[in-house]
């Protein structure tokens, strides 16, 4: 049998590799280093992770990422094992000794008789006579071979510059403060002219939100992040240090608004928000990139009326990377539209994290592997934690014209990218559930579905014992 060859060693890659030669696929995993470096990695180890040790919580019931651990485990995942076998005490977390990781990792892709690792770089596209790849090259591809996806997908559809926005979860945000209008009642393409959120402040709350955003604490470039700042993405806290009314004739104007709440009061300053999912469950605040730490972003993001009860399910940022605008380059098993030899994986797709960057590698080494072996390609229901990412980066994210240099972001996984689902409202005594009992109900409910769902879907993909030909 030919082999499905997979270009990068990371998380994504190597679970990847590890997926398809479980179900009885032959892999080349190609690694540049050692022969090529990166400023961030340290080793020539496979999966070394250059950053946080944390896969963050382990908790499979009421948070998003702990149902991804589970997920990843029931489907027999090597980097969640290796997580496993060599956690450190990290609370609730899941943190590892990083080096105790990556050994047994690149140990067990050394072991498997079914892949074969290549060291060097692969400077271009993959040959077509490969037949298949998996690209899972990361935020630090190399120049050589993001020059050639650029290429390929062309100039605009490949970012090297995150400039992230915060992301809220509706049902956090206090309608009763807030209010739904379009600028001047517009009705854009597939619009209502009720298509965002909007939160007024007066005067001395503009003025006070001025003060905390020159004043709050900031994340510097790292020393091989350098990447300039440009006007369309200039980091909120850097447009309010120059000058104090910027903000208000920027991203904050409160122009064609009326506050429906107290109409006969002009807001001063107004904050937006513009659905960011087509399920309606997130929206992002529009032009909010930033560089503050991430307590001091909840703390100033909370003084906005509205958002004072605001849940994240992530925060701002700006730094180097790479990543697809996959919803439109992408189809839904995650193969390049105008390649379909070529599949993309990790972060490099739009996906978060650690384990969600495995998560969409476990994804990609399954779904080439039914191609491989002539099977059916069967996607993960969107009601699981797998389901749910790889229907945002393939199409759930919302996208428009007018937004900016970019509108599609990298994502971690979160409770806002699943369906809803029916949860209890009242508790054992009858009384109507509120606040945090609420919403842990809803994401106990949430995980049960997710769980009962991946348990049907990895079911049906599990390998087969296939013998390579």
């Amino acid at each position: 049998m030919k082999p499905v060859h997979v270009i990068g060693g990371g998380l994504a890659g190597s679970e990847a590799a590890w997926q398809m030669a479980n179900r009885g696929v032959p892999v080349v995993l190609h690694e540049m280093r050692p022969v090529r470096g990166t400023d961030a990695h340290k080793t020539d180890g496979l999966a070394e992770l250059v950053c946080s040790n944390s896969f963050r919580s382990d908790d499979a019931e009421f948070n998003a990422v702990g149902l991804l651990h589970e997920e990843l485990r029931r489907a027999g995942s090597l980097i969640m094992r290796s997580a496993d076998a060599h956690q450190v005490p990290a609370g609730g977390a899941l943190a590892v000794d990083r080096d105790g990781f990556s050994n047994s990792v690149t140990q067990a892709l050394e072991a498997h008789p079914l892949i074969e690792i290549e060291r060097g770089e692969v400077d271009g596209l993959p040959p077509q006579d490969w037949g298949s790849t998996i690209i899972a090259t990361g935020p630090l591809t190399s120049p050589a071979l993001g020059q050639a996806i650029q290429q390929a997908t062309g100039e605009d559809e490949l970012a090297f510059f995150d400039a992230i926005a915060p992301i809220v979860h509706f049902d956090s945000i206090d309608m009763d403060k807030a209010w739904f209008q379009s600028r001047y009642d517009k009705v854009g393409p597939g619009g209502t002219g009720k298509d965002y959120i909007n939160c007024p402040l007066d005067k001395d709350q503009y003025e006070a939100f001025v003060d905390a955003l020159i004043d709050g604490p900031k994340t510097v470039f790292k020393e091989w992040e350098d990447t300039p700042y440009f006007d369309g993405c200039l980091p909120i806290e850097v447009m309010a240090e120059r000058g104090r009314e910027t903000l208000r004739h920027g991203p904050m104007k409160p122009m064609g608004l009326t506050n429906a709440h107290n109409p006969t009061v002009k807001p001063y300053a107004v904050v937006q928000l513009r659905q960011d999912n087509a399920l309606g469950t997130l929206y992002n605040m529009v032009g909010f990139q930033t560089k503050l730490k991430y307590g001091a972003q909840v703390e100033i993001f909370q003084m906005i009326p509205g958002l004072e009860s605001a849940s994240f399910a992530r925060l701002g940022g700006l730094h180097r990377n790479t990543f697809l605008n996959s919803p439109k380059l992408l189809d839904a098993t995650l193969k390049l539209k105008a390649r379909p030899d070529i599949r993309f994986a990790g972060q490099i797709t739009g996906c978060e994290g650690y384990v969600e960057s495995a998560s969409v590698g476990c994804m990609a080494g399954i779904f080439a592997a039914s191609e491989r072996l002539g099977h059916d390609i069967a996607r993960p229901p969107e009601t699981t934690a797998m389901g749910a990412i790889l229907a945002h980066i393939t199409g759930g994210h919302i996208s428009r014209e007018g937004d900016g240099p970019r509108s599609f972001q990298p994502m971690n996984v979160n409770f806002g990218l699943f369906p809803p689902v029916e949860a209890p409202t009242k508790d054992e005594d009858g009384k109507r559930l509120r606040g945090q009992a609420k919403k842990k109900a809803r994401n106990l409910a949430l995980s049960r579905r997710a769980l009962a769902d991946f348990d049907g879907w990895i079911a049906g993909v599990s390998p087969k014992r296939e013998a390579a030909e």
